[in-house]
């Protein structure tokens, strides 16, 4: 049987005028989530999955593409559902679809930001010494990460360099990847994660920052997991930016 997708967070109401007032009238509150979708690469199949969305009160903000491949889309969906609802409705009137699996749901807070690479890019380069600290921030907006930090190994083992926002405090101590040498996939169920990692089911990428002691590491708590696709764009912009780095 397959795996029911995850979801993780607490809803919370994301209207601005959940609050009536004299002046204000009343306006339907609001929570948003991300859900990536899985369905047949043919005409009038993302929009059969809007329809079925539409019909439990979903409204779609916007829709990206992930991967292609033969027969088969994977797209994120970024949906307004009226507080108080589930997310399992959404997975449910997706999967009403013939052809449709939704890999997973999470509460999603912003817009997608996927095609800000180039603004990234110019931020890094005209503070590179602060470079890194810039581009840990940015990366996970455009790829649809919960957060990311940067390790560096050396003889005295694996050492912080910058963290975004939102990274955990826990550290990861001795991971048997470092150095690495290309971008991929790692495990988030290995002996190195930290435990509390491993309990919010975090999805985990890393890739060279410009020389393998020097790694981007970026974290998907509850999922979805990283496609090659997303990989292959991490790793291509994690190379035009190490040019600018500073060693």
């Amino acid at each position: 049987m397959a795996q029911r997708p995850r979801w993780v967070g607490k809803r919370s109401c994301v209207c601005e005028n959940h609050r009536p007032n004299l002046r204000t009238p009343w306006r339907r509150c609001t929570v948003s989530f991300l859900i990536r979708v899985q369905l047949p690469d043919r005409p009038g199949a993302l929009g059969a999955v809007a329809s079925a969305l539409g019909e439990i009160g979903a409204d779609i903000l916007s829709v990206d593409v992930v991967e292609r491949s033969v027969g088969v889309a994977i797209d994120d969906l970024v949906v307004e559902l009226p507080s108080g609802r589930l997310p399992d409705v959404l997975i449910t009137a997706a999967e009403s679809v013939d052809g449709v699996e939704v890999d997973a749901v999470r509460p999603y807070a912003g817009v997608l930001d996927t095609h800000r690479e180039l603004e990234l890019v110019e931020e890094v380069a005209e503070e590179p010494k602060r470079g890194l600290e810039v581009f840990t921030e940015g990366v996970p907006k455009i790829i649809r990460a919960g957060w990311a930090v940067v390790v560096r190994s050396d003889s005295a083992g694996v050492h912080r360099v910058t963290a975004s926002t939102a990274a955990p405090e826990t550290r990861m101590t001795n991971p048997p990847w470092m150095p690495l040498a290309r971008a991929t996939v790692l495990d988030g169920e290995e002996d190195w994660v930290p435990e509390t990692w491993r309990e919010l089911g975090t999805e985990l990428a890393a890739t060279p920052l410009g020389k393998p002691d020097r790694v981007l590491l970026v974290g998907r708590p509850g999922g979805p997991m990283f496609r090659a696709a997303e990989v292959a764009r991490l790793a291509h912009l994690a190379g035009i930016v190490s040019v600018v780095l500073p060693d």
